[in-house]
């Protein structure tokens, strides 16, 4: 999967199902690592993707019918009052399907889905070394809203956690 997407091949973003679950779960193993994830949580994965939350919360991409990618998009707070914010709590893309515009569909499909439900915002975490996705998400109107300096010890190192939001 090392050629751009053509008219012959897309990306493309749909809801997940329960027969996705070894593709991302595949796709989960691989894809993060001390910059972008939590080492530790990657010695936990258990044998189903969906044990965290299930096929209603993800969105994912195809490249050439093959899962390539997911976004995990839920409500933020479990209250009315927070009733229309939406949060990103997780988005991977296989190794070898990166810079195809994955990350690009899945985020604009969860523009739309989040629209789709009325909400006025989503928001996202991501550690201060994912330069990667920090600029993905500056491109797709997400603004840093807040800093947690030395939030997280990853591998002997201090990270600080950004909170990243978009109107909607």
């Amino acid at each position: 999967m090392s050629e751009r997407p053509s008219a012959d091949h897309e990306v493309t973003v749909r809801r997940a199902v329960q027969e996705d679950d070894a593709a991302l779960l595949a796709i989960e193993k691989i894809s993060w690592d001390a910059s972008s994830g939590f080492p530790s949580y990657q010695d936990n994965l258990t044998d189903t993707f969906f044990a965290r939350s299930g096929p209603e919360a993800h969105l994912v991409a195809e490249y050439d019918g093959e899962v390539v990618g997911y976004l995990r998009l839920q409500n933020k707070y479990p209250f009315p009052e927070g009733a229309g914010v939406l949060t990103i709590n997780g988005l991977a893309t296989a190794p070898t399907a990166r810079r195809l515009g994955v990350g690009s569909a899945l985020l604009d499909a969860a523009t739309a889905e989040g629209r789709l439900r009325g909400a006025r915002k989503i928001s996202l975490h991501v550690h201060s070394t994912n330069a990667a996705a920090r600029r993905l998400y500056e491109r797709h109107g997400y603004i840093v809203e807040g800093t947690h300096p030395n939030e997280f010890l990853i591998e002997g190192d201090l990270i600080a956690a950004l909170d990243m939001a978009k109107m909607l």
